[in-house]
């Protein structure tokens, strides 16, 4: 999302329009559902995806047309089982998507995508809202903390039942399609090794984002974690000086050794972070709740202690490892989002 928006704004500062192609329902087994977008530029070229394939395609050559006409719009498409065999697809379905024209001219346009674009970097949960009259496009909003912003038809009391963490689609003659831009909370990640190098970019990807924190300067470093919103130099064992967790934050625990490990273990089990990962065995498990029930930890707090952290695919290397721990983790934000 973040290069999407990127894009978006670059053409618009530099005085190029664009034609912003969004996926608002599916149905099927369609590539991408609710809430995949796609940028098209006067020069054909695109930023994003809707899913690739029958739909992308079309999509693509009508979002074309639109710096002609300038006219925003919702289309549906349906692939039938011979569009989906003779396109060599794997995927078939119904699809709803909105064109919206976005004019360089209007300074209004070109702020709400940049304050949506500075929202991914602020750790406050937020929403795009997007009115919808007698099927067009007719008004995209902001909402935060900061209550609903770059609306003048819709109000928050129209709209503030429907903010969740799911993409959702509303009837009526009036629609609102609301969808979430920014989930608060972020994954601390201690320990700054092998794994954690291939764990903090495939969580950054999909949404999540990650501080790691480190006691040796030499993983400690910016440049082995470019994905990472911050990176800490500090003790293990004192991590509350510089860490305060909340009820939306996340925590993996990948230090180098068991002892850094129950350090860390022992502070964030009494926080309110609402998952704990920690890499090692079964038996490593075993022992180390034994010394934390031993240091009275309370047997409520490791109802959130994943351990051994990951899906069970049996990974080997860093790099599998850090596939099965982001699944997991995405597997656990969609549960209990």
């Amino acid at each position: 999302m973040k290069n999407l928006l990127d894009s978006i704004i670059n053409a618009l500062d530099s005085g190029q329009p664009v034609a912003l192609v969004g996926v608002i329902a599916s149905s099927g087994s369609t590539p991408r559902g609710a809430g995949a977008l796609m940028a098209v530029f006067a020069d054909g070229r695109t930023a994003g995806t809707i899913g690739g394939g029958a739909v992308e395609y079309e999509a693509a050559g009508q979002a074309m047309k639109l710096f002609d006409t300038k006219e925003s719009r919702i289309a549906s498409y349906s692939l039938s089982r011979n569009d989906v065999a003779d396109l060599g697809m794997i995927c078939g379905g119904d699809v709803t998507v909105f064109y919206e024209y976005l004019d360089f001219e209007d300074s209004r346009c070109r702020d709400l995508y940049s304050y949506a674009r500075s929202a991914l970097d602020r750790n406050d949960n937020a929403w795009l809202v997007r009115r919808f009259e007698g099927g067009m496009p007719v008004e995209t909003a902001v909402y935060d903390s900061g209550g609903l912003r770059f609306a003048s038809a819709t109000t928050e009391e129209d709209v503030k039942q429907f903010f969740g963490s799911a993409p959702i689609l509303t009837g009526g003659e009036v629609q609102y399609y609301v969808e979430p831009l920014v989930r608060a909370g972020r994954v601390f990640v201690f320990g700054g090794g092998h794994v954690a190098q291939e764990l903090v970019p495939a969580l950054a990807r999909v949404g999540f984002s990650v501080v790691v924190y480190e006691d040796r300067e030499e993983f400690a470093k910016k440049e082995l974690f470019p994905d990472a919103a911050d990176v800490i130099l500090h003790d293990f064992g004192k991590i509350y000086e510089k860490v305060a967790l909340s009820s939306a934050d996340y925590v993996v625990i990948m230090t180098r050794g068991h002892q850094k490990d129950f350090e860390v273990l022992d502070q964030t089990l009494r926080t309110p972070a609402r998952y704990v990962g920690c890499i090692g065995s079964s038996k490593k498990l075993a022992a180390t709740k034994q010394r934390l029930a031993d240091a009275s930890v309370p047997e409520s707090a490791f109802e959130n202690l994943y351990c051994p952290i990951g899906l069970q695919i049996k990974a080997e290397t860093p790099a599998e490892i850090a596939v099965s721990v982001a699944a997991e983790m995405i597997l656990f934000r969609a549960e209990h989002n």
